[in-house]
């Protein structure tokens, strides 16, 4: 058993701050998801640009916060690696969205559902592990969290192997095919981004515990 309260205290600003980051980031995957059902929806991608810019600001206040702190609940380094990974998130998936939308009629009938489940249960992992680095008593809990974060990024691997298998088979023409596959690729960075997240809170908390 262990405790980062003692490492973070009560009401510490870069928990509060990472946690913010955090739910722009899960807020930003959501909204790409729904633009993907409906790509005209313009609102939604309005949306998704402003939560991208509010998890930079945040990315930005935090490193602006560590030149003015001394002292840091957890190492400066992996503060700054949490914020990094977390800002990397939104900007690939606003990518993915602009991609998507350019995409237009070369995506029309492909069924995205199962990477959108994927990519949903990815930021899900990512947000909750975020939230509860700051109270959080329990190794095991965090490593099942990490575990699941682990589990579908592999799956989005599987997955993605078998699409590329079926894109590759000539049943789609050229430009379409390349469109597709552009796609996909985002999609698991996406995943891959979250995983690169989860990695960082799982080293935090081991070298903490």
């Amino acid at each position: 058993m262990f405790s980062l309260q003692q490492l973070f205290g009560k009401g510490d600003k870069f928990h509060e701050l990472l946690e913010a980051a955090a739910a722009e980031t899960h807020q930003s995957v959501r909204l790409v998801i729904e633009i993907m059902k409906v790509p005209r929806d313009t609102k939604k991608f309005d949306d998704l640009v402003l939560a991208r810019r509010k998890e930079k600001k945040i990315s930005e206040q935090i490193s602006e916060e560590l030149v003015k702190t001394f002292v840091t609940g957890l190492e400066r380094e992996d503060i700054e690696s949490l914020a990094r990974g977390l800002y990397k998130i939104p900007k690939t998936a606003e990518k993915l969205a602009e991609r998507f939308v350019m995409a237009g009629r070369h995506v029309e009938g492909i069924d995205f559902s199962k990477q959108a489940d994927m990519m949903e249960k990815a930021t899900d992992a990512v947000h909750t592990m975020i939230k509860q680095l700051h109270a959080m008593e329990d190794l095991e809990k965090i490593k099942e969290l990490n575990d699941k974060l682990q589990y579908v990024e592999g799956e989005a691997d599987k997955y993605m192997n078998d699409l590329l298998h079926e894109l590759y088979s000539g049943k789609y023409e050229a430009l379409r095919a390349i469109v597709i596959r552009d796609i996909y690729e985002l999609i698991e960075k996406v995943v891959d981004r979250c995983r690169d997240v989860g990695n960082v809170v799982m080293q935090i908390v081991l070298k903490n515990s």
